[in-house]
C-alpha cells in the first residue's frame, strides 16, 4: 500500500514539474520548427512523430531539477534538457526496430518504423542524436560548459554507455545470466543516460564537486531502480497505461529481474535502491527535496 505522505509528495511533485514539463515541450517544439523548410518534410515528420508524442520527460526534468538543486538557472539548463530528450527519443526509435526489440507501439501510438518505414526511422533517430549535440554546442554557455556537456552526453550514449548496454542486452537474450550480469547491462542501457541528465544539470549550474558527486551517486541508484520497475511493468503493467505491449521481455527471452528474482524480490530490490538514492541526496540538504520526490515517483509509477 502506498503511504499517504508519499501520495501527498507525488501530488506536490506533479504540481511543481507541470510548468517545467510544458517549458520542455515548448523548447523541443522550437527546435523542430527551426528545421522546417530546410529539413526534408518526411524526415521532419518522423522526428516530430516520435519526439512530440508525450512521455514522462523524466530525463529533461532531471536536468532542470539537478540544476535547481545546485542553485543554477533553469533557462541556462534548458538546452541540456532538450539535448538529453533528443538522445533519449533517438534511442527509443532504434530500440523499437525489428532488428532490436521489435516493438510496434510506443507511447500509445505506432512506433516510428510502423508510422513511416524502417529506413526513415533509422534516419530520424540519427537526426535527433546529432541535433542534440548541435543544441548543446549552440546554446549552452559559456563554451567550456558546452564542451563538458558534449562529453557527458557522448559518454552516456556511446560505446561505453547506452549503446554498449543495448548490445549486451541483445546478446543476453535466450541465455542464462546472473544478477551481476543484468545490473551491468542496465547501468549502461538505462542508468547511464539518467545519470547523465543529472550531470548535465550540475554542469549547467557550475556545481561543486560535492554536489556533483551526490547527484552521480543518486543517479546510479535511481537508474537501476527505474529499470527494475520497467521489468515489472512488462510483466504486470496495463498496456493501455503503458502505451505499449506487455510480455515482450518473456517473449524474446530477455534477461530481467522478475525472471531471475521473482516479482516480490524485484520489488524489494527497488525499495532498497530508492532508499539508497534518497540517502545519496543528503549532502544537498533541502535543495534535494524535489529529487527525492522523483525517487519516490520512480518506485510507484505505473507507466
Amino acid at each position: 500500500m502506498v503511504r499517504e505522505d508519499t501520495i501527498v509528495a507525488q501530488h506536490a511533485l506533479l504540481e511543481h514539474t507541470s510548468e517545467l514539463t510544458q517549458r520542455v515541450e515548448t523548447a523541443l517544439s522550437v527546435e523542430l520548427d527551426r528545421l522546417a523548410g530546410a529539413c526534408p518534410e518526411r524526415l521532419l515528420a518522423a522526428m516530430r512523430h516520435s519526439l512530440m508524442s508525450g512521455g514522462k520527460r523524466l530525463r529533461p526534468l532531471l536536468v532542470l531539477l539537478a540544476a535547481d538543486a545546485c542553485e543554477g538557472s533553469l533557462t541556462e539548463a534548458m538546452p541540456a534538457a532538450v539535448a538529453v530528450e533528443l538522445v533519449h527519443t533517438y534511442s527509443l526509435i532504434h530500440d523499437d526496430l525489428p532488428a532490436m526489440d521489435d516493438d510496434d507501439m510506443r507511447r500509445g501510438r505506432p512506433a516510428c518504423h510502423i508510422a513511416f518505414d524502417e529506413a526513415t526511422a533509422i534516419l530520424a533517430g540519427d537526426a535527433l542524436l546529432t541535433l542534440a549535440f548541435e543544441v548543446v554546442g549552440r546554446s549552452v554557455k559559456p563554451a567550456g560548459r558546452a564542451a563538458a556537456c558534449c562529453v557527458v552526453l557522448a559518454e552516456a550514449a556511446g560505446p561505453l554507455g547506452m549503446v554498449a548496454g543495448q548490445v549486451d542486452d541483445l546478446a543476453a537474450e535466450g541465455h542464462a545470466g546472473t544478477i551481476e550480469d543484468l545490473e551491468a547491462i542496465h547501468r549502461r542501457k538505462t542508468g547511464a543516460l539518467l545519470t547523465a541528465a543529472l550531470r548535465l544539470g550540475a554542469v549547467s549550474a557550475g556545481a561543486s564537486d560535492k554536489q556533483l558527486a551526490a547527484l552521480v551517486q543518486f543517479g546510479a541508484y535511481l537508474g537501476l531502480a527505474f529499470q527494475i520497475k520497467d521489468d515489472l511493468l512488462d510483466v504486470a503493467g496495463d498496456p493501455t497505461t503503458l502505451g505499449k505491449r506487455t510480455g515482450q521481455d518473456e517473449k524474446v527471452g530477455k534477461l530481467t529481474y522478475p525472471a531471475l528474482l521473482g516479482v516480490a524480490a524485484s520489488q524489494q530490490r527497488i525499495e532498497e535502491l530508492i532508499h539508497q538514492a534518497r540517502r545519496s541526496l543528503q549532502p544537498l540538504g533541502q535543495d534535494g527535496t524535489w529529487l527525492a520526490a522523483v525517487a519516490d515517483y520512480v518506485k510507484e509509477r505505473d507507466h
